[in-house]
């Protein structure tokens, strides 16, 4: 998300002090208490375009919460029922450990990352609070406070970790799963984040990621490609050299899902705006919306015509693809090219799954294809469609920081998890798999009154 540098006067009671700094600016010293400060600010006429902006974003940062269920429901929709525990077990964890691992160390790691111009590598985090001043009303916080700040950026960071949990369902090892997503969280997610979004090298080379094609989802899709290579298939998903569709148990909790994530969506690239700017929150609502139901149609014809027949988990994962790939530059493409963009995300999703599946790598949900391929896509369809504007990159530093995100969280991800693999195992046992991970692993299960079929 782009850093706005909105500098509007901040009169200080008598002394009229003017908060215009730049990020990453040394701490100015005032003798006002911050709630005098405060109070003399709100007063002032730009305290209504304050209270507005920072009201938006806290609206957005529920709605990307709201994401979470989504992701939950499609995820476990789209698993057998005998693992519905497992899954939304994991999908909770990721939530409170995300949250709390980025007050603790992510959060300012990323922001403010580096001083403006050091194109810097490796933040360090720490805890994030910060005892209240008027210093949090410079010029990056003219418009919201450090706290919404925090809590808006902090529903983002768990997302990485719950891509890759759809990608590894129904085989991997909960205790394996927890230690790993928390160690992605914590670190890799906050490293990669910083290039960009703390004004790292990244950033000072002129990369364009909005809302997270890359930073994000590319980021979690690569990492879940690694694990996948570990983990290797499900049981019974490619035999006698033919691969074995295992149907999801739930449609309706998949489709319900899917239309979660489209709403939590206008948060995640709306409330990336950092503002409530009238018409930059408009644009980037339209071009969202555009490109989600462009890739729903590219996916739902397209494998209808290959696959001769409408598949609704296609359809799904193209409404996803859509969204994925106008992500980075949902405020820079123009309407008619969003249409185009999330029209191409939808078709390469289709073809990227089923890619996927002939050289046996088994990802129950598609996440690979939709968070990781289809991210690389739209970081690059900035450099495509993106109006010229400043700091919009060109097609070769667009490709240049999805690879590099990309690279650094695929080889994070089979260190730590092939470390896992060898000192604690990855995987549960052949008989835990058949039976189902929510009595192995919970001793549950989500629908005890009914038989399953399978």
């Amino acid at each position: 998300m782009k850093i706005k540098k909105y500098l509007p006067a901040l009169l200080l009671g008598s002394s009229a002090l003017l908060l215009a700094g730049t990020l990453g600016a040394q701490e100015m010293a005032t003798e006002v208490p911050f709630e005098d400060a405060y109070a003399a600010f709100m007063e002032t006429p730009g305290a209504a375009f304050f209270t507005i902006s920072n009201l938006w974003l806290l609206i957005s940062a529920a709605l990307v919460f709201i994401m979470h269920l989504g992701f939950a429901t499609v995820e476990s929709g789209l698993g057998q029922s005998k693992n519905t525990v497992n899954i939304l077990f994991k999908n909770v964890f990721i939530v409170c450990m995300g949250v709390l691992t980025y007050a603790f160390w992510g959060f300012n790691a990323m922001y403010p990352g580096f001083a403006e111009g050091s194109a810097g590598v490796f933040a360090m985090g720490k805890w994030f609070d910060v005892t209240a001043s008027v210093d949090l009303m410079t010029s990056e916080y003219a418009n919201y406070t450090w706290y919404t700040d925090f809590i808006f950026q902090a529903m983002f960071a768990a997302t990485a970790a719950t891509i890759v949990s759809g990608a590894v369902a129904e085989r991997v090892k909960l205790s394996s799963f927890m230690i790993y997503a928390t160690l992605l969280v914590t670190f890799a997610y906050p490293l990669t984040g910083s290039w960009k979004w703390g004004l790292g090298w990244l950033d000072m080379r002129g990369f364009y990621d909005f809302a997270g094609s890359t930073l994000v989802h590319g980021f979690g899709g690569f990492a879940a490609l690694a694990c996948v290579l570990i983990l290797g298939p499900r049981a019974g998903k490619y035999v006698d050299g033919k691969i074995k569709p295992i149907l999801g148990h739930s449609m309706p909790l998949a489709t319900t899902g899917v239309f979660l994530l489209f709403l939590g969506w206008f948060g995640f690239n709306g409330g990336s705006v950092l503002s409530a700017d009238p018409y930059l929150v408009s644009l980037v609502f339209v071009t969202t919306t555009l490109a989600a139901c462009a890739g729903g149609l590219g996916a739902i014809f397209t494998s209808w015509i290959f696959l001769k027949k409408p598949d609704l988990s296609m359809g799904l994962n193209g409404i996803l693809a859509g969204l994925v790939g106008i992500t980075a530059g949902a405020d820079v493409i123009a309407p008619k090219f969003a249409i185009i963009t999330g029209l191409l995300a939808g078709i390469i999703v289709v073809f990227s799954i089923i890619f996927f599946d002939k050289i046996k790598i088994d990802d129950p949900v598609g996440a690979i294809s939709v968070h990781g391929v289809c991210g690389v896509f739209g970081t690059l369809a900035v450099g495509l469609f993106g109006e010229c504007a400043e700091g919009v990159g060109g097609i070769g530093i667009q490709l240049l920081g999805t690879l590099s995100v990309g690279a650094t969280a695929f080889v994070f991800s089979l260190i730590v998890f092939g470390l896992l693999k060898v000192v604690m195992g990855v995987r549960v046992s052949p008989e835990e798999e058949a039976e189902g991970l929510d009595i192995g692993e919970h001793g549950q299960e989500a629908y005890p009154d009914f038989s399953a079929s399978r």
